[in-house]
């Protein structure tokens, strides 16, 4: 009945049992899979290894005096939860004490000089020009690319205001918009490296003080019996 060891003292598996009820019995009970099946022993590798990143990050929290925030939950983006991985996202997303950790941990974390410069030296481009067109249907913002290359050059050709009309086309260019294509990559770039910098440290603080169990290794472990692949 033990979720796992924490610094070598167990850790009770009833919240384990509480929350594959709780999923059990949820909204999305029919997609899980079958119980007893390998798959099932996965889900629950996966939630025992969920609870396991929450309760270290509790212990963490409470050696650091960190202050914790409201309980409700969080949501990450796509990119963000890949970054982290699944299990840690999910830990992310439904504890204080997780995000309070990750704060403290990644605090200092900035992207060199280098990072940004690379990361800019990929991805400038030009501004983007954008035409805002009026039709007797009302007005909308558009690309001239986009645009049929006949009604696209009778506009330019056109005073500004002017309504013109090509085929079954009636429009006028109101004013042709530059929009720049390059912000600044600062914060993308340091919550990127804010995420690879607590993924490794969770990495090693899992190592060093937690020890897993026969039944509930972590679901990618390749010596465990469920991890194999079918095709």
């Amino acid at each position: 009945m033990t979720l796992g060891l924490l610094d070598g003292h167990p850790v009770p598996r009833t919240a384990l049992d509480q929350r594959l009820a709780a999923l059990r019995n949820g909204p999305r009970s029919t997609a899980l899979p079958q119980p007893g099946s390998a798959e099932d022993r996965q889900l629950t590798r996966w939630v025992a290894q969920v609870l396991l990143t929450e309760v270290l990050c509790e212990t963490v929290a409470a050696e650091r005096n960190l202050p914790i925030g409201p309980g409700g939950p969080a949501h990450l983006d796509q990119q963000a939860a890949v970054e982290l991985g699944s299990i840690t996202a999910a830990a992310y997303e439904g504890s204080a004490a997780v995000r309070a950790v990750y704060a403290s941990v990644t605090a200092d974390i900035e992207p060199s000089l280098a990072d940004i410069a690379h990361y800019r030296a990929l991805t400038t481009h030009p501004p983007a020009t954008r035409w805002h067109i009026a039709t007797p249907d009302g007005g909308f913002e558009a690309d001239p690319d986009t645009l049929p290359v006949a009604l696209s050059e009778a506009l330019c050709a056109a005073p500004p205001g002017e309504l013109v009309t090509v085929g079954p086309w009636k429009a006028a260019l109101l004013a042709t918009l530059t929009i720049p294509q390059n912000t600044d990559p600062t914060p993308t770039l340091r919550e990127a490296a804010r995420r690879v910098a607590f993924v490794r440290w969770l990495d090693r603080e899992r190592a060093q003080r937690l020890t897993l169990v026969e039944g509930l290794e972590h679901p990618g472990d390749p010596a465990q019996p469920d991890n194999h692949h079918r095709h």
